[in-house]
């Protein structure tokens, strides 16, 4: 070993304390920032390789979140001990295994198969579940998998959740159990000071949207990076939410006098190796979250931090899941500070305001309120607790969430139904076995037997490491490229190799004697995993699905081209504020293997609906949401023909009937009489009489039917005897006049109105009132020539008071017409006066 790395770890200081704790209560929780050497030293000294004191029983096992620090964590160890990888310190990862005598360094995803397979953990004596601060799903779940293992058969498994951040009590709290929070043993940070520069852009940039990053704002952050490296000293570690932006700025920073090296999940083992080990000139490293906590970056002074993080984002209603771009938390940013720090004082230029860092959340969110739930539902049905109620989780999963994966499940024959608990079945857990999604190991042992297994493995391991953007939405097309003879090496490629070899393996059976093309058969491995995202090409543009989202192509897509009827969809966003999905990748299939892939969607139903201004009558063959065909119903159910058209009448109103004059009267009759005395008069409002309106329907069928309904006699129909009785004399259809005229009444205004020439009503005090003495009847006195001369309500203030000046108006105009002084004691006429001189 060497003595001057181990001198020079923090962490050295707490592994007593740390030791004692185990010994005393079988857990604990460590905080240790990043840089003090709680993934190097403690997994060696608690396995008795470093720093003296006795070996722990067993070997050490070591949980990392990803493949990229859990290999770095075992080459970090391997050469402290002056050994290599695979000797008393391993790693086990997806497409390696090297085990190690005394300390294994696996992926949480790895240890979940483990304890699937082997519950007790046979040979561990120790876990440690490094980085549980950054809340992934797998960590989490492979935590609460490890308490219950510790209380039912282990209990002298002994468990450390180390954290680089101070937040300890949850994970104090779920390691003590009833007992107690378990001890907590912290390592004082090692950082040196870290200067705060905040370098805001110029200019207001666009928000980041779904996935889009304004290219102004990805050219600030290189522009940041080069005066970092004009300003400082050192090695630049640069921040950035995703594999395209750090594309993006390496190109921008292509001139610069340093090496730029770019590190992420899918970098090439090389670039890995070069950024963790020493180097002779300046670097900048533009690197994702990886490199917040799980590695350490030698040589780095300067971090830039562009303030951006990348979230999962699920869809649960249409099964579409994609990342989005955030703003990242105030805990990220300090970890991300803390790595300028790590070796001498540093600095942090970050690319936002000091107002808005205090505006930002304070820490991440933790990935089970976000992601696709899934894969964990299974492993939980896998486990024995369906519905992981009895899991000793930090945060429980949201129900809706929860909800949707198990329906997944379900689909895919994973689990029972709700009768016996949603248990897993033999299927299940031979989905779980593969250590993929349920849905590509779905497509995986499914697709196998039909298309032969090297091909299903390929197609699998292609949409498990998705290609480059750069590849285009063509997946047939992709494959084709990343299996070409001669085919220059590239990371994705080598990793792709790797996972198809590993699928490969994984089946139970050989490849089977199919061999179909390419076309069928990456179409129908991708509609086995993906069957609701199958799509039919819509009148017009655009796509179905059979989940009911609407698809598009992106413009200048090859598969636009092809005008394709039916496509398999592989990836898929759904932007926020957008109707239709984005197409990402997908593959041509024929109508026979959506049959095929998405056969539990299938359904025939008989439809009876109003559509087009009718009913239609159908019986309709369904894919999910698209239509495959239909043929008229000859006897459909007359009440659901009924329901039809009821609907019809809602959605275009009650012009559907036919409105007579007399039919329009009523109703405003028994509007009148509703308003002013109430019930038992009955409401005649749309709303009411679509409640009656079934009782009309007998025998009705199509639109037509309707306009022959009798809407007076429906009217009539909704009157209690006793007032029916008494309806023409609260409400009188007409009214008669001192002329003897007999005068329709308005109902259809505010208040009742009677229009009438004047001189009808001459001697008439009076205009009868209505609903029983309640309310005045309003007079329109007319000329003649029956325009409006005066409105009133009490004709006998009218004689006295207003009569004089509209007959000062009217008598000259129309002197043909009778005027007397005195209209009270006048007899009223209908006509004109006889012209003098006529016989």
């Amino acid at each position: 070993m060497d003595p001057s790395a181990v001198e020079s770890l923090p962490v050295r200081h707490v592994v007593p304390a740390l030791r004692a704790a185990l010994a005393d209560r079988g857990a604990a929780v460590l905080a240790a920032p990043p840089g003090t050497g709680k993934t190097t030293l403690v997994p060696l000294a608690l396995a008795g390789l470093a720093l003296g004191g006795p070996p722990a029983a067993g070997k050490v096992l070591v949980l990392e979140p990803r493949r990229l620090a859990a290999r770095a964590a075992a080459r970090r160890m391997a050469r402290t001990l002056g050994g290599r990888v695979g000797g008393r310190v391993g790693v086990t990862v997806r497409g390696e295994s090297r085990p190690g005598e005394r300390v294994e360094v696996v992926t949480t995803g790895v240890v979940l198969r483990r304890l699937q397979d082997d519950p007790e953990l046979s040979g561990v004596g120790t876990v440690i579940l490094d980085e549980c601060h950054e809340r992934h799903l797998d960590a989490d779940t492979a935590l609460a998998f490890l308490l219950d293992v510790r209380d039912t058969l282990r209990p002298d498994l002994r468990i450390v959740a180390a954290s680089a951040t101070a937040d300890t009590g949850p994970w104090a709290r779920l390691l003590g159990g009833a007992a107690g929070p378990a001890p907590v043993v912290e390592t004082e940070a090692a950082l040196h000071p870290v200067e705060t520069v905040w370098c805001p852009p110029p200019r207001p940039v666009a928000p980041p949207h779904g996935t889009r990053v304004d290219p102004a704002f990805l050219a600030h952050v290189a522009a940041t990076a080069r005066r970092a490296l004009a300003e400082r000293a050192g090695d630049v570690l640069c921040f950035l939410p995703g594999v395209g932006e750090i594309a993006r700025v390496a190109g921008l920073l292509g001139d610069v006098a340093a090496d730029v090296l770019q590190v992420h999940g899918q970098a090439p083992q090389a670039v890995q190796d070069a950024v963790l080990a020493p180097a002779s000139g300046r670097r900048v490293v533009l690197a994702t979250s990886v490199a917040e906590s799980s590695l350490t970056v030698p040589g780095v002074r300067v971090v830039v931090d562009s303030g951006l993080a990348r979230e999962p984002r699920t869809d649960h209603a249409r099964g579409l899941g994609a990342l989005a771009t955030v703003r990242a938390s105030r805990a990220t940013a300090d970890q991300r500070a803390g790595r300028a720090g790590r070796e001498a004082p540093g600095a942090v230029y970050r690319c936002w305001t000091e107002a808005e860092h205090a505006r930002l959340p304070a820490r991440p969110r933790p990935e089970i309120e976000l992601a696709d739930l899934t894969g964990f539902a299974l492993q939980a049905a896998c486990w024995g607790d369906p519905d992981a109620s009895g899991l000793a989780l930090p945060d429980p999963p949201p129900p809706a969430a929860l909800d949707a994966a198990r329906a997944a499940l379900r689909a895919l024959g994973a689990v029972g139904g709700e009768g016996d608990g949603g248990r897993v079945t033999e299927r299940g857990r031979a989905l779980a076995r593969v250590g993929l999604h349920p849905r590509l190991a779905r497509a995986l042992l499914d697709g196998a037997p039909r298309v032969g297994g090297r091909r299903a493995a390929e197609i699998v391991a292609l949409l498990s490491e998705p290609p480059p953007r750069s590849a285009g939405d063509d997946l047939t097309a992709a494959w084709r490229a990343v299996r070409r003879p001669g085919r220059p090496a590239d990371a994705h490629a080598a990793r792709w190799r790797d996972e198809a070899a590993r699928l490969h393996r994984a089946l139970p059976a050989g490849d089977g004697g199919a061999n179909p093309a390419d076309d069928l058969a990456a179409g129908t491995v991708v509609a086995l995993a993906f069957p609701e995202r199958v799509a039919r090409a819509r009148r017009g543009s655009g796509y179905l699905m059979a989940s009911g989202t609407g698809a598009v192509l992106a413009e200048g897509s090859p598969l636009a081209a092809a005008s394709a009827e039916w496509l398999a969809v592989a990836a898929a966003d759904r932007p926020a504020g957008s109707a239709s999905a984005r197409i990402r990748q997908a593959v041509v299939i024929g109508e026979d293997v959506a049959r095929l892939a998405a056969a539990p969607l299938l359904a025939t139903a008989d439809e009876v609906a109003w559509r087009d201004g009718d009913v239609v009558a159908r019986r309709v063959e369904r894919l999910g949401a698209i239509e495959l065909g239909e043929r008229p119903l000859r006897d459909p159910d007359p009440g659901a023909v009924r329901a039809a058209l009821l609907d019809g009448v809602r959605a275009e109103g009650l012009g559907l009937l036919t409105w007579t004059p007399g039919a329009v009267a009523l109703r405003e009759r028994l509007a009148f009489l509703r308003a002013a005395l109430g019930d038992p008069w009955p409401a005649v409002d749309d709303a009411a009489l679509l409640e009656h309106l079934p009782d009309r329907l007998a025998g009705a069928r199509r639109r037509a039917d309707l306009a022959r309904i009798d809407v007076a006699s429906l009217l009539r129909g909704l009157l209690p005897w006793e007032q029916a009785a008494l309806l023409d004399e609260y409400a009188p259809e007409r009214v008669e006049v001192p002329s003897g005229s007999r005068i329709r009444v308005d109902y259809g205004q505010e208040r009742p109105v009677l229009a009438v020439k004047l001189q009808e009503l001459f001697g008439w005090d009076a205009a009868p009132r209505l609903a029983g003495g309640r309310v005045p009847l309003v007079v329109h006195l007319l000329s003649p020539a029956g325009r409006p001369a005066a409105v009133t309500a009490d004709l006998a203030s009218f004689w006295r008071e207003g009569y004089r000046a509209v007959r000062a108006e009217l008598r000259g105009r129309y002197p043909r017409h009778p005027w007397p002084e005195d209209p009270a004691t006048a007899v009223p006429t209908r006509r004109a006066k006889r012209a003098s001189g006529r016989r």
